[in-house]
């Protein structure tokens, strides 16, 4: 009895005495630094390994010197981005930077991810599942631009007939959004001929799409193209040559790729949508590095994806990009160089037309 009171004394003192870890503060967390996983959705559409993953990159580094980045692109593979992520929360990720390929799908790995503590931040397309925050455009806004822009070029022209409607693939959040918008801004106003959802943002796809269309509708009667992205526009822009449809046949596109501004110059494509990748690339460093320390996030706005309400938004304006804009806009913003823009050769008289020197 005697040995059974000194133990429980001994444990009580022991016990008494133990200090309980300290709470490390969010400062003490960044200089520690953490890791951060980036998730870029494929290898299709340019911007996201010529300028989004750069651009986070730095960022992060600058907010978190000592935060370690995780990048990986899924290569529009969605059942890898699953993969990718289980891995990454297996790892011991603290933030997710994710750009879904497949929005719905790749919940299973979001609420796996979130039940292990891992913090998501949804970049440029709204994933389903317990996501902490979001970063990205108006979409409908951005739709509706593109829509307008194809209206007023169709009555510039004076041009006769239905449009074709390039949307992107039903997996991508932003399509069924772009869509709306555009429809917002065409509905009564023009005739839409065919309309499909182009799987995976092919510009093979879109081409194919677009000779089907011509094909039954016939030359005579194409007012103009409606495609969500410039790779979209890109197929198009190939059948409208082909198809001997005029040059200028009005058509739309999204993300400034540089083909699409040498389109742009060159009078086949309308006009483009140039959403500044720097300030959201910021937003989604900011983002993530104050989950991954515990700091409170607050965003311009609030969203819901049908699992969670009142998620904090971070939303950037795009801006119109038009043939006599292009200096104002991609290339005063070092999105493309001058020497980007007036190669090759061909396109130097452009330059010196448009004044880009």
């Amino acid at each position: 009895m005697r040995t059974f009171l000194a133990l429980a004394l001994v444990v009580g003192v022991v016990a008494c005495g133990a200090q309980k870890p300290r709470r490390m503060g969010p400062a003490e967390i960044i200089a520690r630094g953490f890791k951060i996983g980036l998730m870029l959705p494929d290898l299709t559409t340019p911007r996201w390994e010529k300028f989004d993953r750069p651009y986070i990159t730095s960022s992060i580094a600058q907010l978190c010197p000592n935060c370690e980045i995780v990048p990986v692109n899924a290569e529009g593979d969605p059942v890898a981005q699953r993969r990718q992520l289980d891995q990454l929360t297996a790892q011991g990720i603290k933030t997710v930077i994710l750009t879904p390929v497949d929005a719905r799908g790749i919940r299973p790995s979001v609420d796996n991810a979130v039940a292990r503590a891992v913090r998501i931040v949804s970049y440029d397309r709204l994933a389903e599942g317990p996501i902490d925050a979001y970063t990205s455009f108006d979409n409908v806004e951005v739709g509706r631009l593109q829509g307008q822009a194809l209206v007023d070029a169709i009555r510039a022209r004076g041009r006769k007939g239905e449009v074709i409607m390039l949307n992107g693939p039903t997996t991508d959040p932003n399509s069924a959004e772009f869509k709306a918008g555009a429809h917002m801004a065409m509905d009564g106003r023009v005739r839409i001929g065919a309309e499909y959802d182009t799987p995976a943002w092919s510009a093979e796809d879109a081409e194919r799409e677009s000779e089907m269309a011509i094909d039954r509708l016939g030359l005579d009667d194409i007012a103009g193209v409606y495609a969500a992205n410039d790779g979209l526009a890109g197929g198009a822009a190939s059948s409208i040559r082909d198809s001997g449809l005029p040059p200028d046949t009005p058509l739309t596109g999204m993300d400034a790729d540089l083909e699409a501004i040498h389109r742009i110059m060159l009078g086949t494509q309308t006009m483009t949508i140039y959403k500044p990748i720097q300030p959201e690339a910021q937003n989604a460093a900011q983002l993530a590095v104050d989950l991954g320390a515990g700091r409170p996030i607050s965003g311009t706005s609030t969203v819901s994806n049908g699992s969670r309400r009142d998620i904090p938004a971070m939303i950037t304006k795009a801006i119109v990009v038009t043939r006599t804009t292009i200096k104002d806009t991609v290339v005063r913003d070092g999105f493309w160089t001058v020497n980007e823009v007036c190669n090759p050769a061909t396109m130097k008289s452009m330059c010196q037309e448009l004044g880009i020197t």
